[in-house]
């Protein structure tokens, strides 16, 4: 046990009392600054259990009860199961190799193979990866998904197995860069093979347009009422096309991957062709191949959306600043007018929440999103013009901040296109190396040539240390209340609607499977909370090696 733990320890058994009479070099002591052989113990204490208890075959899910009886991913998960998505195998690669590069500690290298084995076995054939994969077989992965997944209310994107992969939620770029990082840590060629499917999965993938599908193979099969199925959309919802771009351009730069040059330029100029004419020239969260707004999920109607809009104008900031093309900023005055434009009045505004997350098509009214009913099988969402009774999932009215866009695109113009693509990864005639650490901030296009740390987020790093040194237990894991859970499955929904309002709830009645927040959390096993206290210990590490 490390002295700063032992000491913590010798404080709770002789009382408050006794601490407060303890001589003052005694105190002293007690926050002195710990040693990184103490803080290695730590981490390598949590990363243990985590490998050796938690992992199962080299994959993780997000949480787990101490006793491992019930875990969950987004959705509660069967032992056999691992998530994708982040935070959950490949970001748990991620900070095993940040570990690795903080202390020089094999252990992490191997600990990142094992993910890496998960990864792989994971992968689909055509080289992306779904939301989470089951070592249980194709047969127990669609058991779930008719029986958890389906009844899942919110999580529309669960209610159909299509067998193929996703960009959704980060989960394959998430996978792919791991897997770019790890074979470039050794060039040890077995993780090649495996990195090259995934390229040529976000290549094979790409409209000519330039723009991505949430899912890929494309799949048509899953139609709701009216609406097609919108798998197959171009799709800027949760950074589909911004993130591919990144690990497209950690390629090119990394590996001198000629390949991927054009299909990344035609990328940035996607975000161009699908910013709207006036008097409505912003963005929609899908488009159709013909480039039209389209809808996605039943609470994802079709119109623009002002959060994506700012998205996009930070992106094509960044796409200037790596090329020196003007063009990235011709458009960018009139979507920051537009923003401006379709700003709530103050008596709809919600605290800082400005502007409405959906704007119609052509009348550039609010459309407010809200449900009825209490379950995936009776329950319904429906749009209309009313605010109020919002649903607390996909919050109507979002936080734009659009002086800081203004001030970011007058940052850009005030610089020369040969000066702004100073040190840009695009125009390097060099190989650019990957940042050493991905778990200790965004690592994005921007990123590449920045070797500093992020800033600290705490006011005391050295305390912050002391602080985790303490609460990981016996065990080796850090005790987390896990917020949020879910009803078991119990059985097919009714079409009866149970008594109650679940019009703003996280979850509907008994048969919703939806993760919902609880007022008596559990306390148990995170890897989100592994993930954060591992980037404070590296954090802490490396600053004390600068």
């Amino acid at each position: 046990m490390p002295p700063f733990q032992i000491i913590s320890s010798f404080i709770r058994a002789i009382g408050f009392i006794g601490a407060i009479l303890l001589p003052a070099v005694f105190s002293a002591a007690i926050f002195a600054e710990p040693s990184s052989d103490e803080v290695k113990d730590t981490m390598k204490r949590a990363t243990r259990f985590m490998v050796e208890k938690v992992s199962h075959r080299g994959g993780y899910v997000w949480s787990y009860l101490p006793d491992f009886s019930r875990r969950w991913g987004e959705l509660e998960a069967r032992d056999t199961m691992i998530w994708i998505q982040p935070p959950g195998t490949a970001t748990m690669g991620h900070v095993f190799l940040d570990a690795y590069h903080a202390t020089g500690d094999e252990y992490y290298y191997a600990a990142a193979e094992q993910v890496a084995g998960a990864i792989i076995w994971a992968q689909h054939p055509s080289g992306g990866w779904n939301y989470l994969a089951d070592f249980g077989g194709e047969a127990s992965l669609r058991d779930w998904y008719s029986t958890i997944g389906k009844n899942a209310w919110r999580l529309e994107e669960f209610h159909h197995y299509y067998g193929n992969a996703t960009f959704d939620d980060g989960g394959t770029a998430e996978a792919a860069k791991f897997l770019l990082r790890l074979y470039n840590e050794k060039l040890d060629p077995k993780y090649r093979p495996a990195l090259d499917k995934a390229i040529s999965f976000v290549l094979d993938s790409q409209y000519p347009s330039g723009g991505w599908p949430q899912r890929f193979p494309l799949r048509h099969d899953y139609p709701r009422k009216d609406q097609p199925d919108y798998t197959s959309f171009i799709t800027f919802n949760d950074d589909v096309a911004q993130e591919n771009i990144d690990f497209l351009l950690m390629c090119y730069q990394v590996l001198g991957e000629q390949r991927v040059r054009e299909p990344l330029v035609r990328a940035m100029n996607a975000f161009l062709t699908t910013q709207l004419g006036q008097p409505q020239p912003g963005w929609a969260l899908q488009y159709t191949t013909e480039l039209q707004p389209a809808g996605a999920r039943s609470y994802e109607p079709r119109s623009l959306s002002p959060a994506t809009t700012a998205d996009n104008i930070r992106q094509l900031i960044k796409f200037y600043r790596m090329t020196g093309e003007t063009k990235f900023l011709a458009r960018i005055p009139e979507g920051l007018d537009w923003l401006d434009s379709v700003r709530l009045p103050r008596k709809d505004a919600i605290g800082n929440r400005t502007h409405p997350t959906f704007v119609e098509v052509g009348t550039g009214k609010a459309l407010y999103t809200h449900r009825r009913g209490s379950n995936a099988t009776n329950g319904e969402y429906y749009v209309d013009y009313k605010p109020g009774n919002e649903l607390i999932h996909y919050r109507s009215i979002r936080h734009v901040d659009v002086d800081y866009l203004r001030q970011l695109f007058k940052e850009a113009t005030a610089l020369a296109p040969e000066v702004v693509i100073k040190g840009s990864p695009l125009k390097s005639k060099t190989a650019v190396e990957l940042p050493r650490y991905f778990t200790l901030g965004n690592v994005s296009v921007s990123d590449l040539n920045t070797r500093a740390l992020p800033p600290s987020h705490s006011k005391n790093l050295e305390e912050e240390v002391v602080r985790l040194g303490n609460e990981l237990n016996q065990q080796g894991y850090w005790p987390v209340k896990l917020r949020y859970t879910t009803n078991p499955y119990r059985g097919e929904a009714p079409a009866a609607v149970t008594p109650g309002n679940f019009s703003n709830t996280n979850v509907g009645d008994q048969w919703d499977t939806s993760p919902y927040e609880t007022d008596d959390p559990a306390t148990g096993i995170s890897t989100g909370a592994y993930i954060k206290n591992m980037s404070v210990l590296i954090r802490y590490l490396v600053k004390s090696q600068q």
